[in-house]
């Protein structure tokens, strides 16, 4: 069975000089899921923002707050985030020295849990915590900035997730030059999950940028 095509934009892109607005247009223009990157300049080349920012737009929308963490070491930081109302949490599969034990740690409290895999990450890294994940993230792009160009080889990526999760309740996540043409081509790869940064805010309409990602990804019979 088909799981339900969502799409999550990420706040990276947004105007942080009004944050919370860009937050409900989105909501409003049809997102599915609040996508929130967060970096610690250590883990990857750039800073972004933290558990404060989080909790200052956790109250312009009830759409889920799907939280990447783009940081190492990763787990003291599990229940901050947590707490500050993310609905689930993505680690690195490199951002800790336990990932099984990570992913024990998103599960109590209470959140969905999720692993990222890089562009250079195997998907075997995964492989013995399939029982511990609701979600797998493939970076098409490498972290640590936004408006990048989409990586063609992590369609094959993809497409092997895609084998190893087949008959779990995994959803599988793409973030990385996410357009209405590379939509289709990761949803016919097995993704169910779209992260757009760049492609809905230099919009001026978030909710036909948003429609054009569903568009483009329910057109894989085409």
């Amino acid at each position: 069975m088909a799981r339900p095509l969502l799409i999550s934009p990420s706040i990276l892109a947004a105007d942080f000089a009004v944050l919370g607005e860009e937050v409900r247009a989105l909501d409003a223009g049809g997102a599915d899921w609040i996508h929130i990157d967060v970096m610690d300049g250590h883990f990857v080349p750039n800073i972004s923002f933290g558990v404060p920012v989080m909790q200052s737009i956790r109250s312009v929308t009830k759409k889920p707050f799907d939280v990447h963490l783009m940081i190492s070491p990763v787990d003291s930081f599990l229940e901050s985030f947590a707490k500050a109302g993310a609905d689930g949490i993505t680690v690195h599969a490199e951002a800790g020295p336990h990932l099984d034990r990570s992913l024990q740690a998103i599960r109590a409290l209470g959140k969905r849990a999720g692993v990222s895999l890089n562009p250079s990450t195997p998907v075997s890294a995964i492989r013995h915590v399939l029982d511990r994940l609701d979600l797998v993230l493939v970076m098409t792009v490498n972290p640590g900035f936004g408006g990048q160009a989409f990586i063609p080889a992590m369609l094959e990526k993809i497409a092997e997730v895609r084998e190893l999760v087949r008959g779990r309740n995994i959803d599988i996540e793409v973030d990385g030059g996410i357009t209405p043409e590379t939509a289709r081509s990761v949803v016919k790869a097995g993704a169910n999950v779209l992260v757009a940064g760049s492609n809905i805010f230099k919009s001026k309409d978030y909710a036909a940028a948003i429609k054009a990602l569903r568009v483009g990804a329910e057109s894989i019979s085409a």
